[in-house]
């Protein structure tokens, strides 16, 4: 799908996609500008070459994420849709299977958004200056993205408190955060 159709499909007045797939779709642009500014870095740093080809594969898995999440919460729907009584222990089992498995897909988006924040960190610190304004948002892109998908995971996961991927995501998250954060602090220093 092109962006553009994403984005329609996005602004439309149906639950799918979502914020899921907004939060792929981040952490796909925050890996795209990775490889970008990696590779404008290559004089700068010598992991450069490492790092874009890190950043292109993050950009690889990320990218169909948007859709995969779609889909996820698509079983979501399907189980609030189905067929049987309204309430009842059925329906309340077949809802929560769904959400624990349509919480895979963010809970990979903030792994990989933590990931992103971490190369674009290190391309903001050692890179080419002329682009770590580039590195710099792609951090906050991850960091965001990450942040999103976990707590798109505490609230798909909100029946089954004992699940570990909860706390995982969120400090995914934390971690993605005090990376970008920690980027933009050396930037600021850098001048």
């Amino acid at each position: 799908m092109r962006v553009g159709e994403f984005l329609d499909a996005l602004a439309a007045a149906r639950p799918d996609p979502g914020g899921g797939s907004a939060a792929a779709l981040a952490v796909a642009l925050a890996a795209a500008l990775c490889a970008m500014t990696a590779e404008l870095s290559a004089r700068h740093l010598a992991q450069a070459p490492r790092l874009a080809a890190d950043s292109r594969e993050l950009l690889r898995r990320a990218a169909p994420l948007a859709q995969a999440d779609a889909d996820a919460y698509g079983g979501v729907l399907a189980a609030r849709r189905a067929p049987g009584p309204p309430a009842g222990r059925p329906r309340e089992e077949r809802v929560s299977a769904a959400l624990a498995r349509a919480s895979d897909v963010p809970l990979e988006v903030a792994e990989l958004g933590d990931k992103a924040a971490a190369l674009a960190a290190q391309i903001a610190a050692q890179g080419n200056p002329g682009v770590r304004g580039d590195a710099l948002t792609a951090a906050r892109l991850a960091a965001a993205a990450a942040q999103a998908a976990a707590a798109l995971v505490r609230i798909n996961l909100a029946g089954a408190p004992d699940d570990p991927r909860a706390a995982r995501g969120t400090r995914l998250a934390g971690r993605a955060a005090r990376r970008a954060a920690r980027a933009a602090r050396q930037a600021d220093h850098a001048g």
